[in-house]
């Protein structure tokens, strides 16, 4: 990969939020409540689907993977903006920024592709429920996981490598170094460049969106052939709240993405950033499982308060 061309002696300055200084503070302090609440929540996740044999199913295996996925991901850009946001420090070395571009797309790339995963899941669970058990197997249930996990690799290893380009300008008008900022700083046209990339983006964003939608499809359609109001209701809920979150997320990011070059707004860019890198791996714990009654029982567990009458 050829080495970017930059006038900060091997470094960029991050603009971030400096533009509004009067919301600085503001988002300091609601971000790190969020960023708090990320880590707690995702972290009791992990270690529940763990200690809990109630929790040693397909679902919570794929969920602890994306509570992981979602604790890497937000550590890789919000420590640095809450430096950012305090006014210390608003500067990256070169190194930092190549390093922080391919783990974001690593990370953006395996949770578009294990979104797709759980999806699939709730579809065997909920229109194949006496296959389940055989369809989810351990063995698939891992080679999934791993799936996941290679093309959110593959992808971001495509995509950095495209970015082998000159760049005129040492200025991110951003909070971290987020691709669609960095192209705009190149030195020559980028037409080709992001031909390419639309068509990587494309098959990490729009084919996953597609299969998660079409599976929920056949999931409501599966629903509504239930003669309970109750269990319609129960169900209509859950895939809402599942199909919010899976929006926040593919919706922020296909704006981000795959618009081209030119129409991307720096300053929105960086207000449309913080739903797939701070709300999102914040709301994934309420949605998916803080709110379920296998997971509450396991939690008063582990603390020691009983849920029983005995």
């Amino acid at each position: 990969m050829g080495k970017l061309n930059i006038t900060l002696d091997g470094g960029f300055i991050l603009v971030g939020f400096s533009d509004w200084p009067q919301l600085e503070l503001l988002l300091f302090i609601f971000i790190s409540i969020f960023y708090s609440l990320t880590l707690f929540g995702n972290t009791s996740i992990i270690i529940l689907s763990q200690v809990d044999l109630r929790l040693h199913t397909p679902m919570y295996f794929f969920l602890s993977h994306l509570s992981f996925l979602d604790l890497c991901y937000t550590t890789s850009t919000v420590p640095q903006l809450l430096v950012n946001l305090s006014g210390l420090d608003r500067t990256i070395s070169y190194g930092g920024c190549v390093a922080q571009l391919f783990i974001v797309l690593t990370l953006g790339g395996t949770e578009c592709v294990l979104l797709v995963v759980m999806a699939f899941d709730r579809y065997a669970a909920v229109c194949r429920p006496l296959h389940y058990t055989t369809i989810m197997s351990p063995l698939l249930c891992q080679v999934l996981a791993i799936a996941s996990w290679v093309g959110g690799l593959v992808n971001s290893l495509i995509q950095t490598g495209l970015m082998a380009m000159p760049l005129c300008g040492h200025q991110l008008n951003h909070f971290f170094c987020e691709m669609p900022v960095l192209l705009k700083l190149a030195c020559k046209d980028t037409g080709e460049i992001e031909a390419k990339m639309f068509v990587a983006r494309a098959f990490i964003l729009v084919f996953p969106a597609a299969l998660i939608l079409g599976s929920y499809a056949n999931i409501a359609r599966a629903v509504l052939k239930v003669k309970s109001m109750a269990g319609r209701r129960k169900a209509f809920g859950t895939c809402g709240s599942h199909l919010l979150v899976v929006s926040l997320f593919f919706g922020s990011a296909i704006y981000t993405y795959l618009q081209p070059i030119h129409k991307y707004s720096e300053n929105e860019g960086k207000f449309v950033a913080l739903f797939y890198t701070i709300i999102t791996p914040m709301l994934n714990p309420l949605i998916y499982t803080l709110r379920n009654k296998d997971v509450k029982e396991a939690l008063w567990k582990v603390l020691g308060i009983g849920t029983d009458s005995e």
